[in-house]
């Protein structure tokens, strides 16, 4: 039990596609003062992602998927971003393997993790484990592009690595997920 947060009460405001929940707290602040504090948290359940590499080739593959949050944003709505799905009970690893051929057609064996992060604390209680996986012309065992039924249409993207840390530069990537791994790949020259 944390003895700085008191939860004084919960409201479920929907149980729809996640759950978002109204939180009313006390916080013990640094002072020793406790505040009142009303919250609200969205709930999809914990994810994994995992950008396939080719060292030799010094490509990555991508996928291109709408994302409606983005289209309310008022923007296009289509996000060039790793492959990354719900773990659904499943584990981080078997969730990157499973979406990875799911989604871009490539099956993958070994799994690097190489972080977990919360990607937007502030609301979202998602946590993503992000990982690294090689892949070659022998890993590709179907065309990709997701599950019809999980309203997925995905379109798999095969880039070098400049070419797409250039599309973080000038926006045409923008999703946290994504930018991390890549930039991780070239941190640790990797690629």
């Amino acid at each position: 039990m944390n003895e700085k947060v008191r939860v004084l009460g919960e409201q479920v405001l929907s149980d729809n596609w996640g759950l978002v929940k109204k939180t009313t707290i006390e916080l013990k602040r640094r002072n020793g003062e406790w505040q009142r504090q009303v919250r609200e948290t969205y709930d999809r359940g914990d994810g994994a992602g995992v950008l396939l590499y080719n060292r030799a080739q010094r490509t990555v593959i991508l996928t291109r998927q709408f994302r409606f949050p983005v289209f309310a944003h008022g923007e296009a709505g289509y996000l060039i971003e790793v492959v990354a799905g719900k773990l659904d009970g499943d584990h981080p690893v078997t969730t990157a393997r499973k979406e990875a051929e799911e989604e871009s057609g490539y099956r993958v064996h070994d799994v690097e993790l190489v972080m977990s992060a919360y990607m937007s604390p502030g609301s979202v209680t998602e946590k993503l484990s992000l990982f690294l996986a090689e892949y070659d012309a022998g890993s590709k065992v179907s065309s990709g592009g997701g599950l019809e039924d999980e309203g997925e249409d995905i379109e798999v993207l095969e880039l070098g690595i400049d070419q797409a840390l250039r599309m973080i530069e000038t926006g045409e990537i923008a999703d946290a997920k994504t930018i991390m791994l890549l930039q991780h790949v070239r941190l640790k020259g990797i690629l």
